[in-house]
């Protein structure tokens, strides 16, 4: 989740965590074809014209009749006629993040695949156009302790009407199969993205006779809990020092990095900074308070792109010699580019409450007790506790049997290589890529969409994706004009 305005950066995951799937038996698909509204459309990011769809889906799937929701979903054509009938559908991250909010992949990862397939954008239930369950963010929400926020969480959380327990990935990966229904498709292609891989998993598994073929990009494996991200975080963080330690320029620039970022931990945790600095927006004076959260949270969300990590040495030097304007700048990044806005928060805290926090056991916490995402963690009990949403049982993984390309980056704090290891012990037909100088998603760089367009033509074959080793490792900021040649 990515919002300043109630929780730390540190909390986006836009990953995913063990599917949370009824067994195969119990998800036939309701007899009558669900009725579609459709019109053209022209969403952010995108220049030609989509389709925009809205339908109506059952609110609980097992009691269809005790309302229903509206559910959006965008359709780019494919460009050339006479297309195929396998489209692709898109499964965004989060939890939280909406199909329409990630359209702009269109031309990022997707429009190879586009010339013969339509691309399928799904609002999960709860997100984006789809009764987005949100928190109005508020500017003097960066000023506030870590108790006013989540004060004001509970406020929201109290003054929303919706069945925080229908909102779960098993009732996404329904919705699913009804979009797939109503728009008349034959079975489809999924791609899901980082908390999408969750949910296309799930639906895999409901609908095996739905799905040819399944690309997951920042895999989830089936034991993981979302909240659960400190080694995993701190592997990257730890990977980032030794780099900078093997770089001739990054050493001599900051020969003392781990020990400056130590110091500030340490300070930190003692108690918040007040910081009077010129506002990096503005260049008026203003005061910020900098707590262990937000510092750590910052930390975390820089950690997901390999050249925003690169930034990192240069950032807690700067920190280290009280020069906070340039941490803080990249502290108001996501909001100054209106992304923290994306992310439905109370979706998010419902799909984790239900299904990740009840299996965060006592044992789990102390095995992944980091720095990194500690005080991350140990809010999101009283968090769950307002959204008093019922516990999603567990169940064990069953196989999945379609064809599966798996998209690793060695440098993903997240979801890093092993977690799709561990994935793809259920798919029998898996292709798992690990991408050295790849971070959290793979999908747009490089030579990428060229082998999605090559899978999802010939998902039999053995993919060569030799060429994604080209991708080349960023370089370190070392000064304040940027990033060295």
């Amino acid at each position: 989740m990515k919002t300043r305005s109630f929780l730390p950066a540190a909390a986006l995951w836009l990953a995913a965590s063990s599917v949370m799937a009824a067994a195969p038996d119990s998800a036939k698909p309701a007899a009558s074809k669900p009725a579609t509204s459709t019109r053209s459309c022209h969403l952010p990011g995108v220049t030609d014209a989509l389709r925009c769809v809205t339908m109506d889906v059952p609110l609980d799937h097992a009691n269809p009749q005790a309302g229903s929701l509206t559910l959006h979903v965008t359709v780019a054509p494919a460009h050339r006629a006479n297309t195929r009938n396998d489209p692709l559908f898109i499964l965004a991250g989060g939890p939280g993040q909406a199909g329409s909010e990630v359209v702009q992949m269109l031309t990022l990862a997707f429009n190879r695949v586009r010339a013969t397939r339509d691309i399928v954008f799904i609002d999960q239930r709860g997100t984006g156009r789809s009764g987005k369950l949100d928190c109005k963010s508020k500017p003097e929400h960066e000023l506030m302790s870590e108790a006013q926020l989540d004060a004001e969480l509970r406020a929201c959380i109290a003054a929303t009407r919706a069945p925080f327990g229908a909102y779960t990935t098993d009732a996404a990966a329904r919705d699913t199969e009804l979009v797939r229904r109503a728009l008349g498709y034959g079975a489809v292609n999924v791609w899901g993205g980082s908390y999408g891989t969750r949910l296309g998993q799930a639906y895999a598994r409901l609908y095996p006779a739905s799905v040819r073929t399944l690309v997951l990009d920042g895999v989830a494996a089936p034991d993981q809990v979302i909240p659960a991200a400190g080694r995993d975080a701190q592997a990257t963080l730890d990977k980032m020092f030794e780099q900078c330690a093997k770089d001739a320029g990054c050493k001599e620039a900051f020969p003392n990095l781990r020990a400056e970022f130590d110091a500030l931990a340490a300070k930190l945790e003692a108690g918040a900074i007040k910081l009077s600095l010129s506002n990096p927006r503005t260049a008026k004076p203003v005061e910020v308070n900098m707590t262990a959260a937000r510092f750590y949270g910052t930390i975390h969300n820089i950690l997901y792109s390999p050249a925003d990590a690169r930034r990192l040495p240069f950032l807690i030097h700067n920190a280290a010699q009280g020069r906070w304007q340039p941490f803080v700048a990249r502290q108001n990044l996501a909001s100054d580019f209106g992304l923290e806005g994306n992310v439905a928060i109370l979706l998010q805290l419902a799909v984790v409450c239900a299904e990740d926090v009840p299996r965060l056991t006592p044992e789990l916490r102390k095995s992944d007790d980091t720095q990194v995402t500690r005080l991350l963690t140990d809010r999101f009990p009283a968090m769950c506790k307002a959204m008093n949403v019922p516990a999603v049982a567990a169940r064990a993984p069953t196989p999945i049997d379609a064809p599966a390309l798996l998209l690793s980056g060695a440098l993903d704090p997240i979801t890093p290589p092993h977690r799709a290891a561990t994935a793809a012990k259920y798919m029998p037909r898996a292709q798992h890529v690990v991408v050295a100088n790849a971070g959290h998603g793979v999908s747009q760089l490089g030579c990428a969409p060229r082998l999605l367009r090559a899978f999802l033509d010939k998902p039999q074959a053995r993919l060569d994706a030799a060429c994604l080793n080209e991708i080349p490792a960023p370089t370190f900021q070392l000064g304040s004009a940027g990033p060295q040649p």
